[in-house]
């Protein structure tokens, strides 16, 4: 009898563990009601800041040609799935998937072509930056409510926040990790664009891609996505090079103003 008792003593302890979980209704559905949401959002965001700024908008238009949003929109598609395929092939349940990290990418690199073939030098991301940063703080709340099938889950942990969310075992909720981080961001910028600062007139896309690289970067550590590089997977990697891009465009377009003065 004796020996039977470190077992019944465990049991209240693993009881505690899960009561203390927050347990997440969940649905793969919420995955799609969520880029819905987002796109809403984003669309809002961007009416709002046309009548706020409209100067901005008006020279958004003089740089851009209809053909740039055909470049952004295939770029951004073919760097989300490609992206988000590369990391989830690589898992135990192998299927084609998509990333914002690599729609981000994706666009990125599309509207640095074309902007290479119209002679344009000019950055053109600052009137994205708005409908961008609503975008992630929205969309990954779907992500959150599509639970494990979404693939975007955390590692099991201890952590009076952990959620569960349909197998049982607590986990970090990395997907609200990213939506606060960017909803943080968005409050900086907004208030430093209301304020006239410098940066986020002229360069808060970069500020915003170097920012978003960064969060990504640590949350991709919470994630139990398989490594490609020593301890770093897909994303980590994805993620140095987007903040490389925005370190060397913002230092670039600070020489290009300086040489135009």
């Amino acid at each position: 009898m004796s020996a039977l008792r470190p077992l019944r003593t465990l049991r209240p302890s693993l009881h505690s563990c899960r009561d203390r979980m927050i347990h997440v209704p969940t649905n793969p559905a919420a995955h799609y009601a969520g880029d819905l949401a987002a796109w809403a959002a984003a669309a809002l965001a961007a009416r709002w800041q046309h009548n706020k700024w409209p100067e901005q908008a008006l020279r958004f238009s003089r740089i851009t040609r209809p053909s740039y949003f055909v470049a952004l929109g295939v770029g951004a598609l073919l760097g989300a799935w490609l992206f988000g395929s590369a990391n989830s092939l690589r898992a135990p349940i192998i299927a084609p998937s998509h990333s914002i990290a690599g729609a981000l990418a994706g666009g990125i690199v599309a509207v640095e072509l074309w902007k290479a073939l119209h002679g344009v030098r000019a950055s053109t991301g600052g009137a994205l930056v708005l409908p961008i940063c609503v975008g992630i703080t929205v969309g990954r709340l779907g992500c959150f409510f599509a639970g494990l099938p979404d693939y975007t889950y955390g590692i099991p942990s201890g952590v009076p926040w952990a959620v569960e969310l349909g197998d049982g075992i607590g986990r970090h909720p990395v997907q609200l990790y990213e939506s606060l981080a960017m909803a943080g961001f968005l409050a900086v910028y907004l208030r430093a664009r209301l304020n006239g600062a410098r940066w986020a007139r002229d360069h808060a896309f970069h500020a915003m891609i170097i920012f978003y690289a960064c969060q990504r970067f640590g949350w991709e550590f919470l994630k139990p996505y398989p490594a490609v590089l020593g301890p770093l997977n897909v994303f980590h990697l994805l993620m140095l090079g987007l903040a490389a891009y925005g370190l060397l465009w913002w230092r670039r377009g600070g020489a290009i103003e300086r040489g135009a003065a």
